[in-house]
């Protein structure tokens, strides 16, 4: 229903987010990588990359080439579709160079594949015996949302409504719905393919790492309004 497209930061620095970039090139690459296989060769590649619940907290011999050990880090940055892709990527794109500013480039990397696994974690240990390939960077990016809510609560987020209508809403409006929409889908059970305990894995990690990795002088939910115009002086 509300569709981010860019933020307005007042706050945002004018370096290169370089990693940003970075990881959206090598998540574009694997995807069109995996465009280019047959549906049976697919297959064998999500199960060796994909981050497999029974593979790690129960079978540890579950038919993979690839050591099962790795794939809380190789899941993420495969996806499973057109719309899996463009939102986790529009997402990086608009949120990623923040904390990336906020943190430094290298600790950004951390921050990203550590926000990743947890969200991998989150989501093995709520169905230990799952044998289905979790796979996305959506864990990563639920990261990314917390710690931007926790930094620019305040940002103007331009946004398209129902698709189509475009309105600039504060920050946390837009991911404070969208972090409720996560907890409300856990609450009621949702079953509907969507991995909804990697997103809380991955909000819980990011909102504890961007206290403890954001660069000295950064503050929290630090809010910047636009300054009032000076009263005329009388005619």
């Amino acid at each position: 229903m509300v569709i981010p497209i860019y933020d307005k930061d007042p706050l945002e620095g004018s370096g290169v987010p370089f990693v940003t970039y970075g990881l959206m090139a090598i998540n574009i690459v694997v995807f069109f990588l995996e465009m280019s296989l047959s549906p049976a060769n697919d297959a064998v590649f999500l199960q060796n990359v994909g981050f497999i619940p029974n593979a790690i907290f129960g079978d540890p011999g579950f038919g993979r080439t690839l050591p099962s050990t790795l794939s809380p880090l190789t899941y993420m940055f495969v996806h499973g579709g057109w719309g899996h892709i463009i939102g986790n990527m529009l997402f990086l794109w608009i949120f990623g160079d923040n904390i990336e500013d906020a943190v430094g480039h290298l600790r950004f990397l951390a921050f990203y594949l550590v926000c990743g696994i947890a969200g991998a974690l989150a989501h093995g240990l709520a169905d230990v015996h799952s044998p289905e390939p979790l796979i996305g960077a959506s864990g990563a990016i639920a990261g990314i949302v917390a710690a931007y809510l926790m930094l620019r609560p305040c940002a103007k987020i331009e946004v398209l409504i129902f698709g189509i209508i475009p309105r600039a809403i504060d920050a946390y409006w837009v991911l404070g719905f969208w972090v409720a929409t996560q907890a409300w889908q856990i609450l009621k059970h949702a079953d509907d393919g969507v991995a909804w305990w990697a997103h809380a894995g991955g909000l819980a990690a990011g909102g504890v790492l961007i206290i403890l990795m954001r660069r000295p002088g950064i503050e929290l939910f630090a809010c910047v309004e636009p300054r009032e115009a000076p009263p005329r002086a009388p005619a």
